[in-house]
């Protein structure tokens, strides 16, 4: 497979893995069989790619996932910067080594709406530095389920 569009997507079954791909982490997420529900898994501190990347592919078959949902950060116009076209690159590092569906998806505003969530809630900053990223993952992936919904 490779990038697909959320119509491909909807077409396949099984869980998805939601990643929130950060300059130092990323936060990883995992909805449920039927598509419903993000759950917020873990954050994964960047290293290097290969044991990164292995560490992604060992929740995806854990959790026999059909594809992954990767944040793809858009300037606010909507326009692709340096970021975006580094999450591309991890994309295609990604199905070079696995050659499985990739879905983008806007991220924008997602840490941010993580982030006032916490804050509203009044988690600690320790707090909610640790669950920030895998949050943001949730919050990217059930964006993707409520849309394949409509």
């Amino acid at each position: 497979m490779s990038i697909i569009t959320l119509e491909q997507l909807a077409a396949t079954n099984g869980s998805l893995l939601g990643i929130d791909p950060g300059t130092k982490t990323f936060g990883l997420a995992v909805s449920d069989t039927t598509r419903l529900i993000a759950t917020p898994v873990e954050t994964i501190r960047r290293k290097k790619f290969t044991p990164d990347a292995a560490k992604m592919f060992a929740l995806y078959d854990d959790r026999k996932c059909a594809a992954m949902v990767i944040g793809y950060p858009v300037n606010m116009d909507g326009s692709e910067g340096p970021r975006a076209q580094s999450v591309k690159d991890f994309c295609h590092n990604l199905i070079n080594i696995r050659n499985i569906p990739i879905l983008l998806w806007d991220e924008r505003m997602s840490t941010a709406a993580v982030t006032r969530t916490l804050l509203e809630a009044d988690t600690s900053r320790a707090k909610r530095a640790e669950a920030v990223d895998k949050l943001a993952a949730s919050y990217i992936l059930q964006g993707v389920l409520d849309r394949l919904r409509v």
